[in-house]
């Protein structure tokens, strides 16, 4: 592969990566000068085509995306049965080689990248895309220190309900989720288990599942709790931790819900990694892609059953247990009934509905009715703040008196901090701004000191609160202001004069070249580059054309003879000398047209003249004196045009 070129455009220079679907190589565009990735799909899938398929599909959902976290995809080809994808070049390492150097990442080390890997997600959720093979081999850490997330190959829109394929199931055992390896629904969250993988990874150095098979490992997801991060790192933060335990829960509704609410607990463990209660937080290698039998509910039913003979062996035992437990029960069973049966002779209260009350009407209603209120606060979009959304048990139901009622009070929309979007280039502040859920609003534009296309004002200004969702708007640089004026006349002016307008308007002298001129004088400005009246800026260079004055003209044909002795008359003969008059024809030009004549092989100018073809016609005729035969060269406007031999003999 390495010498070929792909789409007359990637030249592929050589391999750098591969995984268990593709083979990652580095090209040079042709077309662009640059080099870029080039991901080949491996050679035994170009015959399965519902992998084909998926591969141009899922591709072309990853080229929708356009994050400073996601390696940007640039095309998509296929030639002679090779399917390929081109994406970003980055140069740096893998995650996976960072924590193989490190073994253990520092705290702020592990906010730092899991921060970005989550905008990266919640970007590509925003779009509908779910990754479904996040692991630290698919992560690129850049020289500065920046992740970006790579390898959508297997990505899927989040409208498909499945990872499967002919009944098989594709990722990396180590780091998918549960529901992956069931074959099961796959949503955003599942990505989220797979980051919180990473992140047990990056904090302990060891990925939590081991096995000897994919399937035995893709069993331990489903079934097995990991050794919590602290046995195996006692260093690690508490709240750090909550978020990695919160992150790999078997169930998908006990997860954190989306990237936002751990993007958030990530901001507030690292303005205080002290903090061990995050408000997100719920109750509680060497890993390819691969491809893996689904995991079956017979593959489960042979998993237990050696425990099943362990526990066939104590039957007798556990069956004596049971019937004396039993007797035991039934008789705390009757005086339960008895003493239940008193309890409840005080009466009963049918709960009222609080939905939609404000608090302070809650509380009175909750008085009136020997209830109390337990208290919690939610932010909400819909919702008015202080009304309450939520009441459990719901109204209608029968409590005793003193009985608590659980609401959840609105606490209004969801407040956010303002991002700094001063001094950033424009063209990231709508990034910046979704990533903390907040839309960019329309742009204006000033003149500053500023370089062009940086942003200098904002409102609401940063580190100010705002509800989420709220518009931020921005004032982007355009550079300072250019000013212009009329350009002053100076054809006509002696060049002194001349200079001293050019200084007094805050302009620079230029070049200043003579040439001859039969209407002007010595000295006086005949051209000037720009014209009068034309808008020039402040310290515009200007440069002049002065009058050398009429052209001489010395007398064609003319001998000069030297009178010699007659002793030296055959030593001087060859230093008589004769004018010849070369006819030029300017055909094609117009206007002024500048003629210079140099001498051969010495370079020097003879003639440098300038003939106004409007005024004189196009046939110029120029006098040269010398001696033998010489030749020359004629520029005209500066560019070589022809060669001149002239025999001053005859």
């Amino acid at each position: 592969m390495i010498g070929k070129t792909l789409g007359n455009r990637y030249e592929i220079v050589e391999k750098i990566g591969g995984g268990g679907m593709a083979l990652v190589y580095k090209a040079k565009c042709t077309l662009l000068n640059r080099y870029v990735a080039v991901k080949i799909l491996r050679a035994e899938f170009t015959n399965d085509k519902d992998i084909i398929d998926k591969f141009k599909k899922e591709s072309q959902a990853a080229a929708s995306l356009s994050h400073p976290n996601i390696v940007n995809l640039y095309d998509v080809g296929e030639e002679n049965e090779i399917y390929y994808i081109v994406m970003e070049y980055v140069k740096g390492k893998t995650l996976k080689e960072v924590i193989k150097e490190k073994d253990i990442l520092s705290l702020e080390e592990i906010i730092h990248y899991t921060k970005q890997i989550a905008l990266a997600l919640q970007h590509a959720h925003y779009n509908h895309v779910i990754h479904r093979d996040i692991k630290p081999h698919n992560i690129l850490i850049t020289e500065d220190s920046r992740a970006k997330v790579t390898d959508f190959g297997i990505a899927l829109a989040a409208t498909s309900s499945t990872i499967t394929n002919m009944g098989s199931v594709i990722g990396s055992v180590h780091y998918f989720s549960p529901e992956q390896a069931r074959g099961g629904y796959t949503d955003e969250k599942s990505d989220l288990y797979s980051l919180g993988i990473v992140m047990y990874e990056m904090a302990t150095g060891k990925v939590p599942f081991e096995g000897d098979s994919p399937i035995a490992i893709a069993l331990k997801h489903i079934q097995q709790e990991p050794v919590v991060p602290s046995e195996l790192n006692p260093q690690i933060s508490k709240g750090l931790e909550e978020i990695i335990l919160t992150l790999i829960q078997k169930d998908q509704l006990s997860r954190y819900q989306n990237a936002q609410d751990l993007i958030e607990d990530v901001d507030k463990l690292k303005n205080d990694p002290s903090n061990n209660t995050l408000m997100n937080n719920i109750n509680h290698e060497d890993s390819p892609t691969q491809i893996i039998p689904r995991i079956k509910e017979e593959d489960i039913k042979e998993m237990r059953k050696n425990p099943k003979k362990i526990k066939k062996r104590n039957n007798k035992v556990i069956v004596i247990s049971a019937v004396m437990a039993a007797l035991i029960a039934a008789g705390l069973f009757t005086f339960g009934l008895f003493y239940l049966s008193n309890f409840f002779r005080t009466g009963e209260v049918e709960v009222p509905n609080l939905l939609g009350m404000t608090i302070e009407d809650a509380r009175v209603k909750a008085i009136e009715m020997d209830l109390r209120l337990t208290e919690e606060q939610t932010a909400s979009n819909e919702v008015p703040a202080n009304e309450i959304m939520d009441q459990n048990p719901s109204a209608g139901m029968k409590v005793r008196p003193g009985y608590s009622i659980i609401v959840k009070i609105s606490s209004g929309p969801r407040q956010v901090e303002v991002p700094d979007l001063v001094y950033e280039d424009a063209a990231n502040a709508p990034f910046i701004l979704e990533n903390q859920g907040l839309i960019a609003g329309v742009p204006s534009y000033e003149f500053s000191e500023f370089p062009n296309g940086v942003i200098i004002r904002q409102d609401p200004r940063a580190g100010t609160s705002t509800t989420q969702g709220s518009t931020v708007d921005y004032v982007i640089s355009q550079g300072p202001e250019v000013v212009t004026f009329p350009m002053p006349n100076l054809v006509g002016f002696s060049i002194e004069n001349a200079k001293n307008i050019i200084q007094d308007h805050g302009l620079q002298e230029g070049r200043v070249s003579e040439v001859d001129n039969d209407e002007h004088a010595k000295g006086i400005v005949i051209e000037q580059n720009f014209e009068a009246g034309t808008p020039v800026r402040e310290n515009a260079i200007i440069d002049l054309v002065v009058s050398r004055g009429p052209q001489e003209v010395l007398e064609e044909e003319t001998e000069i003879d030297v009178e010699i002795d007659d002793e030296e008359a055959e030593e001087t003969s060859a230093n008589n000398l004769t004018t010849k008059t070369v006819e030029i024809r300017l055909r094609g030009h117009e206007g002024i047209v500048n003629i210079e004549i140099k001498s051969i092989p010495d370079g020097g100018t003879i003639i440098n003249t300038q003939h106004n073809i409007d005024q004189r016609g196009e046939i110029v005729e120029i006098s040269l004196t010398g001696t033998g035969v010489k030749e020359y060269e004629l520029f005209i406007n500066n560019e070589k045009v022809d060669t001149i031999r002239i025999d001053f003999r005859r």
